[in-house]
């Protein structure tokens, strides 16, 4: 990054090391027609004047490895008949009166679209949260449901062989059901990409999954190499790493600039900074930060709230480790909650690969600042 366009000097950001490879995958970001509507404290801090709640998608991801012509789907959405989850979540999510709205399951957007379900090889779970499980009994018996390490010991069985379960044993019975398991610390067999320990899910350098610990037990992302030649092209699929970008933005890798285009508050009702390709990237630093002092140009605004995450200290890891991909012009970061990128990049039945070549990234970085237009002396509109 151009130090002289920053409002502090860029850190150089640690190696990501990511194995070389002409073998690419096609990328397909579903909108899984969920919408959900949760008190913004309840995962983040600190409160944000502009959203009591957040009210956001659930992104599902299709990804087609052509030479072998496999089908993989990282994560599920919620299911549409959310209510015949395991009795546990159903009352977690009625209880806490949070707003849930599902149209279709991701079984029926395939087909509509002309996927034969029996082409998907696996359904990837990111970790057991009910935004993400779906409904893989709506998914062929060929189709193997694919688990983080630990998951089985924590979540298996499902209900109703475990009353309190959160997952269903229809979830999984009569399929393959996958736990992946990473090498230890010491094992020559390793892989590491940027911090995250990786596995090569089709052997050739197009897919890994990652452990992204902290969140949940289990939890996984995601990274796809999507364009090859001089200029490789990455989605990293964040799942519920973070809830929101602004979580691993700001960074010390890539500070807020002093001038940020496209504008993020264009549009955005009673702002003077409305108008214009371009605003100055210091308004964004009134009001506090996540750490409880003043926001910093250079660390991120907000954290997961407090008792979010089955274990802080490895979720803020976790983080860090997108703040590292986040740095990459390579790598585009997808967060499973992201509204942000609604509008700007392209959804199933269309891939990613195209935007990626046209550098797309630039274009959404800094979208997230608008939930912070109060604070610049503007209002949060309805702009997306």
């Amino acid at each position: 990054m151009d130090q002289t366009r920053c409002l502090v000097p860029p850190v150089p950001a640690p190696k990501l090391n990511i194995p070389r490879s002409p073998s690419t995958v096609e990328v397909s970001i579903i909108d899984s027609t969920t919408r959900i509507s949760i008190p913004f404290t309840t995962l983040i801090r600190p409160p944000v004047q502009d959203l009591p709640d957040l009210k956001c998608p659930s992104y599902v991801f299709l990804i087609h490895h052509r030479p072998s012509n496999q089908r993989l789907v990282f994560d599920l959405g919620v299911r549409k008949d959310w209510k015949n989850f395991a009795p546990a979540l159903v009352r977690r999510i009625t209880q806490n009166g949070w707003g849930v709205s599902v149209q279709k399951n991701i079984s029926e957007i395939l087909t509509e679209n002309g996927v034969d379900l029996s082409s998907i090889n696996a359904v990837i779970w990111s970790h057991q949260h009910w935004d993400h499980i779906g409904d893989p009994s709506t998914f062929p018996a060929s189709t193997a449901l694919i688990v983080g390490p630990g998951f089985k010991d924590a979540f298996a069985p499902g209900y109703p062989a475990n009353p309190r379960g959160v997952i269903r044993e229809s979830d999984y019975e009569g399929r393959e059901f996958r736990e992946v398991s990473f090498p230890s610390d010491d094992s020559p067999d390793l892989l590491r990409i940027g911090r995250f320990k990786a596995i090569d899910y089709f052997q050739d350098g197009s897919f890994y999954l990652l452990d992204a610990p902290g969140h949940t037990i289990g939890h996984l992302c995601a990274l796809a190499r999507v364009t090859d030649g001089d200029r490789q092209g990455f989605v990293l699929m964040g799942a519920d790493a973070a809830h929101h970008a602004g979580e691993f933005r700001p960074s010390p890798y890539l500070p807020l600039p002093k001038d940020i285009s496209p504008n993020p508050l264009e549009g955005i009702s009673n702002s003077r900074f409305a108008t214009g390709h371009v605003c100055p990237g210091e308004i964004f630093l009134h009001g506090d930060g996540e750490d409880g002092g003043p926001k910093r140009a250079d660390h991120r605004f907000l954290a997961p709230a407090k008792g979010l995450s089955v274990d802080g200290e490895k979720a803020s890891w976790t983080i860090e480790g997108l703040e590292e991909f986040d740095a990459s012009d390579e790598v585009l970061v997808v967060l499973a909650h992201d509204s942000t990128v609604q509008g700007m990049l392209n959804f199933f039945p269309k891939g990613i690969e195209g935007q990626m070549r046209q550098d797309v990234k630039n274009k959404v970085r800094w979208r997230w600042l608008a939930d912070f237009a109060s604070e610049t002396g503007g209002t949060k509109g309805e702009r997306l």
